[in-house]
């Protein structure tokens, strides 16, 4: 995506937009009576009653006021609740919640209709064909207003919750991933395996911050313009300083050609879940690590997160080779690629550290390894089995009880036998795997 349509997206998810599009759509109907007139007869003005319309509009204007500033009260109380139940990171998607945004978009139009539709009438700019056109349209608008409410109050019962905002995360993580897997170099070339060429030029950003966004096209265009070869080293997710380059370029070196390269790079002070999929992995983590604080103690959602994880990276393993774009359309751009052990990292390795000393944790953790493992050995196979050696160190320090800790390490025992058997094969039954773990698994 180029960086114009990029910061388009990211425009039009903002709260304001879309309730401001709705507000004028409201006012633009309320405006619609004054100039359309002609097209009502004047018999159609007796049969509808269009003489009621004045205390209509005033009772919507008056509720919907109440209405509104209750569903805003309503939101921010759910960005809090997600805050400081969930983790901050996760705000963002409850913010650029399709439903909610519509829901006050709808308030907001119709308040600011009634508000038009009252002034106009005062000041006798309707006549009465145009009475008529304002009442078939309050009338619409408040089927419109009844469907949205009862919508809402549906809605309600859940927004902000804390399994529905991990649900969140866990969709918005998969948005990004199963983007990256159709594109996995941004249509450059793989670097995979490919060492940086000696004497290559180093790119900094002037801005630090993380990356959220690499105009790959712009990349390519500045390359072919300059005779160079770019190679990227920070994708989006990761932190730019004065210490680490952004970008490698072999070739005639000038400063507006690093300059060019440079501001290919969005930097922002946050990451986002759109081009970074290990964001969202790392939010999982963040979201079961809250969980295991001492302060919390629900280690249920980190057995949650865990699941999540598991079914996350099943899928990335599984995504199939025909939706990968393989074409190299940037060929003097060359673009590293997400390896398993880096997303291991991000959502297993924190949990691991926090969940130390609780059975049901390493439990569960040991028996995402063997799942992993048995879903994709080539992918997950060394990156599973290093974690699980690390959890169980962590298990070691923490556990105090000998049936506990023998019951873990019976548990990373499987791991060497789903490396090296097919586990529908050979017998091994995954769900025996730890079978004095407690219920909560």
């Amino acid at each position: 995506m180029k960086r114009w349509r990029w910061l388009l997206s990211q425009f039009v998810r903002k709260l304001w937009f879309r309730v401001t599009v709705m507000a004028l759509i409201g006012v633009a109907t309320a405006a619609a009576g004054i100039f359309f007139p002609l097209y009502v007869p004047d018999a159609w003005t007796i049969r509808i009653g269009a003489q009621a319309i004045d205390g209509i509009l005033n009772l919507l204007a008056s509720s919907l006021l109440a209405v509104t500033v209750f569903s805003l009260s309503t939101m921010v109380a759910a960005y809090s609740a997600a805050t400081n139940n969930v983790t901050p990171r996760a705000t963002k998607l409850l913010m650029e919640d399709n439903t909610s945004q519509n829901v006050l978009g709808t308030f907001i139009g119709a308040f600011l209709f009634s508000l038009v539709g009252i002034v106009a009438l005062s000041t006798g700019l309707y006549g009465t064909q145009g009475r008529a056109i304002l009442l078939v349209v309050t009338i619409g608008l408040i089927a419109l207003i009844a469907a949205t409410i009862l919508r809402w109050i549906d809605y309600l019962a859940r927004f902000g919750r804390l399994g529905e905002t991990i649900d969140r995360v866990e969709r918005a993580t998969w948005g990004a991933m199963e983007t990256r897997l159709a594109h996995p170099h941004f249509g450059g070339r793989p670097m995979e395996g490919r060492t940086f060429p000696e004497g290559a030029i180093a790119v900094f950003s002037d801005a630090i911050g993380y990356i959220q966004h690499v105009d790959v096209a712009a990349l390519e265009a500045q390359a072919k313009e300059a005779g160079v070869q770019v190679y990227v080293t920070a994708l989006p997710g990761a932190f730019a300083d004065p210490s680490r380059p952004v970008a490698l370029v072999t070739g005639p070196d000038s400063e507006d050609m690093r300059s060019a390269i440079s501001s290919a790079f969005t930097i922002a002070p946050e990451r986002t879940f759109e081009q970074d999929p290990r964001f969202g992995l790392c939010v999982l983590s963040e979201i079961a690590s809250r969980a295991l604080s001492p302060a919390v103690n629900d280690p249920g959602t980190a057995i949650d997160v865990i699941g999540r994880a598991v079914r996350l990276l099943a899928k990335w393993s599984r995504f199939e080779a025909s939706d990968t774009d393989p074409e190299v359309a940037r060929p003097h751009v060359w673009v590293p690629a997400i390896t398993a052990g880096d997303m291991f990292d991000d959502v297993f390795a924190p949990i691991a550290r926090d969940g130390s000393g609780l059975l049901e944790i390493q439990i569960r953790l040991q028996k995402a390894f063997v799942a992993l493992v048995a879903t994709d050995r080539a992918m997950f196979g060394d990156a599973a089995r290093r974690h699980s050696a690390r959890a169980l160190k962590w298990a070691r320090s923490a556990l105090t009880l000998e049936d506990d800790l023998r019951a873990v390490e019976l548990a990373a025992a499987q791991i060497g036998s789903v490396s090296t058997q097919n586990p529908g094969s050979a017998g091994l039954d995954i769900n025996s795997v730890g079978q004095r773990s407690p219920s909560k698994d």
